[in-house]
C-alpha cells in the first residue's frame, strides 16, 4: 500500500536493517556474495540507487525472499516520491 501522508521507505533500508546488520555482514560481503560491485550495494543502501529487476532477483536468492518483494518496495517508493502536484478530473463519470 502506498502511504498518502509520507514518502515510502526507500528499499535500500531493508537489506541494511533487516539483513546486513542482524547478520553482522558488510556491504562488501553482500556485494561479493551476489557478484556485483560494492558501489552498487552502497548506493542502494544510501537511497541513491533503486532496485532493478536484476538486483531483485539477486537479493531474493541471497535473502530467501521473492523478487516481487523487492520490486514492490521499489514501486511503492517510486510512486509515493513522485506523486504529481496537480490532479486531473476523470474523463468519464
Amino acid at each position: 500500500m502506498i502511504p498518502t501522508n509520507r514518502i515510502a521507505t526507500h528499499p535500500g533500508v531493508i537489506p541494511l536493517k533487516e539483513f546486513l546488520e542482524p547478520l553482522e555482514l558488510t556491504q562488501k560481503a553482500l556485494a561479493d556474495h551476489v557478484g556485483v560491485p560494492v558501489q552498487r550495494i552502497n548506493e542502494i543502501v544510501r537511497g541513491k540507487r533503486g532496485i532493478t529487476p536484476e538486483t531483485a532477483w539477486l537479493f531474493s536468492e541471497a535473502f530467501n525472499t521473492t523478487p516481487e518483494f523487492w520490486l514492490n518496495l521499489q514501486g511503492n517508493f517510486d510512486l509515493s516520491s513522485r506523486r504529481p502536484a496537480h490532479h486531473v478530473d476523470p474523463l468519464v463519470a
